[in-house]
């Protein structure tokens, strides 16, 4: 039953989240409420580490939670109840695009998709925001919670000046301030 219950989940998912593994992640969040295959921190803590790793988040989100749920045979399920509805999607618009791709309303509908993803995408950031800045109850001692605000506010504008001033930046820069400042928030 469990595995029936992770295909059809991460299924679920898959046939939702469109824009890619970014646009699952409030998907995800909600697994969080209703199953106990992991918790939103270990979600927080797996964005992480997928942001580091290479291939899909999607795919690494689906294939951990299979097997914190169900083991090896979980995560293989999970991941591939993730990526049929995709197969199916591309077989399915491929003849649907060459028959129809000169319809200005099928553009239209492809032109319209694009805010709902910004806007999926948008939600998961806020909810990282949430628990990987702002829930402080994760921290092993109460920290003083304006000067923590005030501290990532400053951090955030001086990181932000340095993408847009500084051409020389890379993403191993932005990886290891992160890295500092979470060091720094855990002391």
């Amino acid at each position: 039953m469990i595995y029936l219950t992770l295909y059809w989940e991460f299924f679920r998912i898959g046939l939702f989240a469109i824009g890619g593994g970014f646009a699952a992640i409030p998907f995800l969040f909600d697994l969080v409420n209703r199953h106990p295959w992991y918790t939103s921190e270990a979600l927080v803590n797996m964005i992480a580490i997928s942001e580091v790793a290479p291939g899909p988040i999607g795919i690494r989100m689906s294939t951990y939670a299979g097997f914190q749920a169900a083991g090896v045979l979980g995560s293989i399920v999970a991941t591939l109840g993730l990526i049929t509805p995709g197969i199916i999607s591309i077989f399915v618009l491929v003849r649907f695009l060459r028959a129809f791709s000169s319809n200005p309303y099928i553009n239209r509908f492809f032109y319209g998709l694009r805010p709902a993803v910004t806007a999926l995408v948008a939600v998961a950031a806020l909810d990282i925001l949430r628990i990987a800045i702002l829930d402080f109850s994760l921290l092993p001692s109460s920290p003083n919670i304006e000067a923590v605000s005030i501290i990532s506010l400053i951090l955030l504008v001086v990181l932000l000046a340095a993408s847009r001033w500084i051409k020389w930046y890379s993403p191993l820069m932005m990886l290891g301030t992160a890295a500092l400042v979470g060091v720094i928030f855990r002391l």
